[in-house]
């Protein structure tokens, strides 16, 4: 198995790349588009604002490397949204592998934006990604906008409306939340990605 992180800025990779040597895998950090083609596995974590995310890409020279991959793939936090077709985050095309446009959450009274913390997740569908996900199980979030619930959900969370938690499209997937930092259940749903 040889697992790739992207090298796209995010500032949550190394916390990412500790979880994965936690469960007994050693990721390269890489935005060489040569190896990230030649490997299994492919994370895309992030932290921030789609527009840099994407300039980031673009500039790598990845955009089209990552919408043609066939392996698994992995979005994590921004990364997930990045998969998305737009994100409403400074009206940005994204990668258009998941077919969502990514909202930022409505202001309502007593809900603060952004939405940060420990949330429920509840299962919406069956796949290899959600094995062992529990009703009651948390995961840690934190974010302003959110891939609204559709075909592709795997699990939603609420935050005063239904978003996805976890997305799925062909070999493409994602989790919005953290799952470096959600414990138990984050390091089961990491496991899953990697048995896949």
């Amino acid at each position: 198995m040889r697992v790739v992180l992207v090298d796209a800025g995010g500032t949550n990779i190394g916390s990412v790349r500790y979880a994965l040597q936690r469960l007994g895998t050693d990721a390269e950090l890489t935005s060489d588009a040569a190896r990230i083609r030649a490997a299994t596995h492919v994370i895309l974590p992030g932290v921030g604002a789609a527009a840099p995310g994407m300039r980031r890409l673009r500039e790598a020279g990845l955009v089209d490397v990552l919408r043609g991959l066939t392996q698994p793939v992995l979005g994590v936090c921004l990364g997930m949204q990045l998969l998305c077709e737009r994100s409403e985050e400074g009206d940005t095309e994204c990668l258009g592998v998941v077919p969502a446009t990514v909202r930022r959450f409505d202001d309502m009274p007593g809900l603060r934006v952004p939405h940060m913390g420990w949330n429920g997740l509840s299962r919406e569908r069956e796949h290899p990604l959600t094995t062992g996900l529990d009703e009651g199980d948390t995961a840690y979030f934190v974010h302003s906008y959110m891939v609204p619930s559709g075909d592709y959900t795997l699990a939603s969370s609420d935050h005063g409306v239904l978003f996805s938690a976890m997305v799925a499209s062909g070999n493409f997937m994602g989790m919005q939340f953290h799952p470096e930092r959600s414990a138990g259940v984050g390091a089961r749903l990491l496991r899953n990605f990697l048995s896949l």
